[in-house]
């Protein structure tokens, strides 16, 4: 079915000169049908939003237009003329840039060594980075995409690289940019200045596709939103004459429930209590700083914050594999019983016997290992337990009918085990990680951004399951940069900044300007801390320390 049979309302203006038309594109893969008779017009000098569910086919029919994939069927037209786009260099000789969700850039070459790689004027380096240099500087300027261009890429943050990705694409004079989930790594803040560099580029006439499972980024920045279900177009509509809960069921074929449906809290003993707990990396810098809190059973303790401020060696720690040569003091209690912080048995594997349960929060470098399958990614880190074992053996069998019993329970597509991690979109493979923690049904499970990369249906998936386990009696620490999934989960939200718990909070008796307030490191002492099940010489509403860090 084609967008064009279905289109019933406020359509983008046909009129108006296309810088990009699909005209019945299909694609399959072996059984797989990515695409299927797909149609799609982009005009000129517009945001154009593709939204659809993890699989429905959007990152296919991008990587069709930017020449990593042939179509077997369909025509493609830029700027009114047909082209065949062979491959990525084609697209670019025709204006197509595309950033895309995990950045292709080589992480020990400076920033405008990559602004050049690919693009060079010739065997000599030096002319080529001298001409970059100046472009670099007039780009960086007129689109405020501000970067250092002789930072080693991996000395910057998140939002500066994909900074650079953006450069490199207009340094090749893209007209028209592919942003594949350009916010899924992003912090709030540095998610609104992409926005306002979009915009700018929109005002200076170029043409924005922006792929996005996020319904709140659609309405606020497209002109136009497409979108995809199972491989096909089923609507293409003005942005200003539509809403996300009508976005929301056109993508997943049913009303889907937008706000977190829970029952409040009836919390229980202490599950985990932590005190003054401290980790001094290998450099000397001080990560965590005397971090104090409990989490009782029943309940979810969310942690807000800018990404960088200490969670992430937090969720490790707990989890049991901090950064090779820190130094950790204080303590941890799960269950009324000592943690092993430093010793022997303060490794992930006994971290795991005791009930700890992790959903990192990088799915690729932590959760999965590519190359290897669905099935035994499944039952990574838990491959000891007795019903995947017979013998000295392991039993295979077992494990694949157990990763898809998974699969069908959390809806992994494809719904294939003998796939490697690597062939399924970053959604699905963050459903195969939830899936495995989950099911394990732990008493204490941390969670590191949930839902980054999910789709529409699937947050609403794995928040209800989240929910399921508190309600179930057990504990969970939550760590999210989306304030909104924060509020939403949470029973009680701690802040953090610079390693320290600013302050904690309830959900409704707090906003999210007051959050953003703690997460810049701005407290308020006379504002009285929700610390339910804290000892008051352990609870943290403070100020900034005068040295500086």
């Amino acid at each position: 079915m084609s967008s064009d049979a279905i289109d019933r309302k406020g359509q983008p203006d046909t009129a108006a000169p296309a810088a990009i038309e699909l005209r019945g594109i299909s694609k399959s893969f072996g059984p797989v049908q990515a695409n299927r008779n797909i149609s799609l017009r982009v005009p000129k000098g517009t945001i154009h939003g593709i939204i659809g569910e993890n699989g429905a086919g959007k990152s296919t029919l991008m990587s069709i237009l930017y020449g990593f994939y042939k179509p077997d069927s369909g025509e493609i037209r830029v700027n009114g003329t047909p082209i065949t786009i062979t491959d990525s260099q084609t697209a670019i000789r025709s204006g197509i840039g595309m950033v895309f969700q995990h950045f292709k850039l080589v992480q020990n070459f400076t920033v405008l060594e990559n602004i050049i790689l690919g693009a060079e004027d010739g065997p000599l380096l030096r002319p080529s980075l001298a001409k970059a240099r100046g472009v670099l500087k007039q780009l960086a300027e007129e689109y405020q995409l501000n970067v250092d261009p002789d930072e080693m890429i991996e000395e910057l943050s998140v939002g500066h690289q994909q900074r650079v990705e953006i450069l490199k694409a207009l340094y090749r004079q893209a007209d028209i940019l592919i942003l594949d989930e350009p916010t899924g790594v992003l912090t709030p803040a540095e998610a609104d200045h992409l926005f306002r560099i979009l915009e700018g580029l929109r005002a200076e006439g170029k043409t924005i596709i922006l792929i996005t499972h996020k319904l709140r980024e659609i309405m606020e920045i497209t002109d136009n939103v497409s979108v995809m279900r199972r491989g096909e177009m089923v609507a293409s509509v003005k942005t200003a004459e539509t809403s996300p809960a009508e976005l929301a069921e056109l993508m997943v074929g049913r009303k889907v429930l937008l706000n977190v449906d829970k029952a409040p809290a009836t919390p229980g003993d202490p599950i985990l209590e932590v005190r003054d707990l401290k980790l001094v990396d290998d450099e000397g810098v001080e990560r965590l700083r005397k971090i104090s809190f409990d989490i009782r059973a029943g309940e979810i303790l969310g942690i807000a914050g800018v990404s960088g401020n200490g969670q992430t060696q937090l969720l490790e720690l707990l989890g049991g594999y901090p950064e090779k040569g820190s130094k950790v003091s204080g303590s941890v209690r799960m269950n009324g019983q000592e943690l092993d912080l430093t010793g022997t048995k303060s490794d992930a594997a006994t971290r795991r016997a005791r009930g700890i349960g992790h959903i990192p929060e990088d799915r690729q470098v932590e959760g999965l290992i590519m190359d290897f399958t669905a099935w035994e990614n499944t039952a990574f880190g838990y491959h000891r337990a007795p019903e995947y074992n017979k013998g000295l053996l392991m039993d295979n069998a077992a494990i694949l009918a157990d990763a898809e019993e998974k699969m069908e329970h959390f809806d992994v597509r494809p719904r294939n085990a003998q796939l490697a991690a690597r062939n399924f979109s970053g959604g699905n493979q963050q459903k195969i990680v939830v899936a495995r923690e989950i099911e394990r049904d732990p008493d204490l499970l941390l969670i590191g951004q949930p839902t980054r990369g999910v789709d529409i249906g699937a947050i609403e998936f794995i928040h209800k399951r989240i929910v399921e386990l508190r309600d179930a009696g057990k504990a969970v620490l939550l760590v999210s940069v989306e304030l909104d999934e924060i509020l939403a989960l949470s029973d009680r939200i701690a802040v953090m900044f610079d390693g320290r718990i600013m302050g904690e909070r309830i959900p409704d008796q707090t906003t999210t300007g007051e959050l953003g307030l703690l997460m810049a490191g701005v407290t308020d002492t006379e504002h009285t801390p929700a610390s339910a099940g804290i000892p008051p010489d352990h609870r943290h509403v403070e100020t900034l320390p005068e040295e500086p860090a």
